[in-house]
């Protein structure tokens, strides 16, 4: 009997359901969600791995045909891995860029030298951790690669490599101490490299620390947290001036908040704009609503701090605390230690999702600059052992801070045509002096001088006369001494404070100099301190007479010298005897210092050993000249080459 096919298919679906289900077990497989294995070389490493991958570029804007000023927008990952036995405490790495990169965003790092994002890096990155500066080792956390690892995706701007070129770094490396890096391997567009253990480095012997040692500097700052609740929390601010010939003048400082946190109040200084207004219509004021904003001192995400007048020292409400209110000077501890420091307090309110008494995390990316003196670099803030201070009261008992934090900047030295003082040269021997470098404090774009020439050599009553009014007098000088005349002139040195140094003397057993300084500002300087470096000629320095001298014995060859009790103020521009007539005068300072010949016999101050080979005013190193005064009329570098082989000729064919 034919059965019908709608039976047959009722019949076959009860069974698929009426049958029982057969599940098939497995045994567990732990490496089912394993992530791809690492590439070898990080399998085999075991210190600190390193890597740098180039993803994708595209053109920027605007579009050029000149390949070498094309714009590409590019991003990148850079990797640090703790693949060795010791935790990595403030890690820091080198990028070797080079292609006139600018760096726009790198996650999970801060650039070392406290630039702000977009930066140059052209030459090269320094990047430290934040907010995860410590990496932890692979045994104390069970291969925890959250805890063990950071990745840092970059994107920025280079310039002038055409597809299908990819555009790398030369190097990548670890700058931690204690850790050697060889040359990093390349494969096409990602390059890495193991620092380990340098078994050669030996560490110095140092106080056991919970966190990382504290770490020498030219400038050291103290973020010390004293007082911590759930939203909100007081920090003081400790600077130390630690160079001999450091300074700091009406400082400002900065830095960058990075969680939204803002300054309720301060003591001991104050911030340059007290406006709440960020605080009202930001994040802080969806939060706090009943807070009143009218009392906060500042919201900005980067504010600037200034010290107060020392008038404000004993008042209760905004001073009154030890080392505050120094209007911003900072003296080097060659002058006097009491006034190397300075300290001042801020009340700091947080935002979720930080509101426990424990989330602690210091501003970044500091900046302290100052009316003329040495600019400094400064690196991020590293977790130091809380500081330990004096109990207030005055009981033989110690306070220790809720939580520390230390940044540590050192002075660079300016680049060309970027310093604040400036030199000139002149000899007895010689009646030109060798003025200021052209454009040695900067110039702005103009077409009627030159910023690349060189400077006119003047007569010595020049010096005297602001640059406006020596133009006269070079070009009269010029003529009468049969010099060139660039044309157009030469741009003026725009600094501020110019020293002239001057060969007085030169006598059998000793020689002296004079060294004069001019303020050509109409501000005055109080305390003011300079230094110069004697290569050859420091060992026979006698006396400096109307100024304070010493020998530097930590700084090779330098000798210090400062205004007498006093003395000690450095008067500004004033009017001449005739304003209408007679042209403004600098301020000015002068003395004569000696030197003996017994301890450096041989040497030559007509070559030139007679001269600095450095020269600082308040801790700025200044800009030396070019060229050096001779003896007969010339200075060194005025003589021709070609001028000197056309006379040996003509001596040669006289033979």
């Amino acid at each position: 009997m034919k059965i019908p096919w709608n039976i047959v298919l009722f019949s076959c679906v009860l069974l698929f359901y009426i049958t029982p289900k057969v599940q098939v077990c497995r045994g567990q497989d732990y490496d089912i969600d394993a992530p791809p294995p690492p590439p070898l070389e990080e399998e085999e490493c075991n210190g600190i791995f390193l890597s740098y991958t180039f993803i994708s570029r595209q053109k920027a804007f605007p579009r050029l045909k000149n390949a070498s000023a094309q714009a590409w927008a590019f991003k990148s990952t850079a990797t640090v891995m703790n693949a060795g036995f010791d935790e990595l405490k403030a890690w820091k790495i080198f990028i070797g860029f080079q292609h006139e990169e600018i760096l726009v965003s790198a996650d999970g790092a801060v650039i070392a030298d406290g630039d702000d994002f977009p930066a140059a890096v052209g030459n090269g990155a320094y990047l430290s951790g934040y907010p995860q500066a410590d990496l932890k080792t692979s045994v104390e956390t069970a291969s925890d690669l959250n805890q063990m690892q950071v990745q840092i995706p970059m994107t920025g701007t280079q310039f002038g490599l055409k597809p299908p070129a990819v555009p790398m770094p030369r190097t990548i490396r670890l700058e931690n101490d204690g850790y050697k890096c060889p040359n990093p391997t390349r494969r096409g567009s990602s390059m890495h490299v193991c620092c380990a253990k340098d078994p050669k480095y030996k560490a110095r012997e140092k106080k056991s620390t919970r966190f990382s040692p504290r770490q020498n500097g030219d400038l050291s700052f103290s973020y010390d947290v004293l007082q911590a609740s759930d939203s909100n929390y007081l920090a003081q601010v400790t600077i130390d001036n630690k160079n001999p010939l450091g300074r700091l003048d009406h400082w400002n400082l900065t830095w960058e908040w990075m969680r939204g946190e803002f300054i309720y109040n301060m003591r001991g200084a104050f911030t340059r704009k007290k406006d709440s207004s960020e605080c009202v219509y930001g994040e802080a004021g969806q939060y706090y609503k009943t807070l009143d904003f009218s009392a906060v001192m500042n919201c900005e995400k980067r504010p600037v701090i200034a010290d107060l007048p020392a008038d404000r020292a004993k008042d209760e409400k905004v001073g009154n605390l030890p080392y505050c209110c120094r209007n911003g000077s900072l003296l080097p501890s060659t002058m006097d230690v009491s006034r190397s420091r300075s300290v001042f307090q801020l009340q700091v309110y947080k935002l979720p999702p930080d509101l426990n008494r424990t989330a602690l995390f210091p501003p970044q990316n500091w900046e302290v600059d100052g009316v003329l003196n040495p600019h400094y670099k400064c690196g991020p803030p590293i977790r130091v052992d809380p500081t330990e201070f004096p109990e207030p009261s005055g009981l033989q008992s110690t306070v220790i801070a809720v939580a520390s934090w230390q940044v540590v900047c050192n002075i660079t030295r300016p680049r060309a045509k970027q310093s604040r003082c400036c030199v000139s040269f002149s000899a007895f021997y010689n009646d030109s002096v060798v003025p200021c470098n052209t454009c040695a404090c900067g110039c702005e774009e103009s077409d009627t001088c030159s910023a690349d020439a060189n400077p006119l050599l003047l007569p010595s009553e020049a010096l005297l006369v602001p640059f406006d009014d020596r133009t006269a007098k070079a070009k009269a000088w010029a003529k009468v001494k049969h010099y060139p005349v660039p044309d157009p002139l030469p741009c003026p040195d725009n600094c501020r404070v110019s020293i002239n140094w001057h060969i007085f003397t030169d006598y059998r057993t000793g020689w002296t100099a004079r060294i004069s300084i001019f303020n050509w500002d109409d501000a005055i300087f109080e305390d003011w301190f300079g230094a110069i470096v004697m290569e050859k000629t420091y060992p026979g320095y006698e006396n400096v007479y109307s100024f304070n001298g010493t020998k530097l014995p930590q700084l090779n060859n330098t000798i210090f010298f400062e205004g007498l009790p006093g003395l000690n103020y450095l008067m500004g521009e004033t009017n001449g005897t005739n304003p209408k007539r007679d042209p403004r005068v600098p301020g000015k300072q002068q003395s004569i210092i000696s030197f003996t010949k017994k301890q450096t016999p041989g040497i030559n101050l007509a070559r030139g050993d007679g001269f600095p080979s450095r020269v600082f005013f308040n801790g700025e190193e200044c800009s030396l000249p070019a060229q050096l005064p001779l003896r007969g009329g010339q200075s060194r570098t005025h003589v021709s080459f070609l001028s000197v082989v056309f006379l040996t000729g003509v001596i040669w064919g006289l033979l």
